[in-house]
Parts: structure tokens; C-alpha cells; sequence
């Protein structure tokens, strides 16, 4: 008999909760050192799309794409300022207000990874390593 990480209980978990509600996972990100490689690799194997958006000071970020809709992003860490950075996806959780959030995380014993920085049109992002070595990113996503 096989096993799920997540109960299945009349429901629960099946619904999600609006996207961008304070607590709950807004976003996920694939960083990796050959874009062309990882995109098809998803395209493949789960039918992504994929569109382009250039990112401010060069470089491309990718969109993944179900059905015309934004369902994840691809870049490439193959630049000498993410020496050391595995290949990894990293997980964005929405926040009412990223700066006091992470003040709160910092005193619980959580690491700055680095300044907390704005993307236009996207929102306020942290990038934050919990006590237990985790990285998460943290956003206080643009008001729609």
C-alpha cells in the first residue's frame, strides 16, 4: 500500500486557498544552470509552455505556463554572483508585510539571505533561511 505525504480527509487539502492569502504558497521557482535543458524536461514530461520575460540588468525568466496561465519560473544560475548555489526549486509564501515578517524571523532565529528587494509589478521579496537550514522565499505580492 502506497502512502501520500498529505491525509486525505473528506476534503481537506483538496480545495486551495485563494492564491496570495497571508501563510499560504505563492510561488515556485526552478534556478538552474541549463535553462534550455530544464524547460525540456518539463515540457516533456508535464506539458509546460513556456514564455519569456526579460529580467532588469539582462538575463531571461521564464514562465511556466498550464493552459495560458503562470504556473512557475525558470533562470538560469549559471553567473559567477551564484557560485555555490545548488540547483534547487525555491518556494515563495505570500505575507501580509515582508519587512515586519521577517524582522519576526530573524528574532525567531531565521537568516537573511540577502536585502530584502522590490520586482516591479511583482512584489516585495525576502529570501530567508530558517532555523532549521531550509531556504523559503517570502513576498508581499503587488495589489491586483
Amino acid at each position: 500500500m502506497s502512502q501520500t505525504a498529505v491525509p486525505q480527509r473528506d476534503g481537506e487539502c483538496a480545495e486551495q486557498q485563494t492564491r496570495g492569502s497571508h501563510g499560504t504558497f505563492y510561488w515556485n521557482e526552478l534556478m538552474t544552470r541549463d535553462v534550455e535543458r530544464a524547460k525540456a524536461f518539463y515540457r516533456d514530461t508535464i506539458g509546460w509552455s513556456f514564455e519569456p520575460m526579460q529580467m532588469p540588468g539582462g538575463g531571461t525568466y521564464w514562465c511556466a505556463m498550464v493552459q495560458g496561465k503562470p504556473v512557475a519560473g525558470i533562470f538560469s544560475v549559471d553567473a559567477p554572483e551564484f557560485a555555490g548555489v545548488p540547483e534547487s526549486w525555491m518556494s515563495y509564501l505570500a505575507v501580509d508585510d515582508v519587512d515586519k515578517r521577517v524582522e519576526r524571523a530573524v528574532k525567531a532565529g531565521a537568516k537573511l539571505m540577502k536585502p530584502i528587494f522590490d520586482v516591479p509589478g511583482v512584489g516585495r521579496i525576502a529570501i530567508l533561511m530558517e532555523p532549521g537550514g531550509a531556504g523559503v522565499g517570502w513576498m508581499t505580492p503587488v495589489a491586483n
